[in-house]
């Protein structure tokens, strides 16, 4: 049984609950040449952006690096928020150390401490959409800023 669908300010209220608490997102990215790329990765939402950290030399941290765009992929299938942004890239030694500190309490997880390489990526949403079911299609667009 399908529920009523929400309104858009639930629907953007239920967002923003979910980047004040997930920890994971689905980071989907493109080489140059289009070759997909997908993996999750965890995150820290600053009320902005969310930031992310993976190794410089993977396909992932390569392709951020290259097109400065990803999309991402909140939630489950059924209560998805889709996010389109612009990638800024940060060595790991250039996020202020409170940044960096606030990333590793709320994830678990401290790429400063690694000896792989990683770099820090900064994804601002300039497209966000959240919906359940086919009948939330209709007016799933919460924020567009490419227009």
């Amino acid at each position: 049984m399908t529920a009523a669908p929400r309104s858009r300010a639930q629907r953007r209220r239920d967002t923003e609950h979910r980047l004040a608490h997930d920890v994971d997102v689905w980071v989907a990215t493109a080489s140059p040449d289009g070759a997909p790329y997908l993996v999750p990765l965890s995150f820290d939402w600053d009320g902005e952006a969310l930031l992310v950290a993976t190794p410089a030399n993977s396909p992932t941290g390569r392709n951020l690096a290259a097109t400065r765009l990803a999309r991402l992929g909140l939630g489950h299938t059924r209560d998805v928020s889709m996010i389109d942004g612009d990638v800024e890239v940060l060595e790991i030694e250039a996020l202020p150390r409170d940044r960096g500190d606030r990333f590793a309490e709320r994830t678990g997880f401290d790429p400063r401490t690694l000896t792989t390489p990683y770099r820090w990526f900064r994804i601002t949403p300039r497209r966000v959409q959240a919906w359940r079911e086919v009948n939330e299609l209709a007016g799933r667009e919460l924020l567009n800023t490419t227009r």
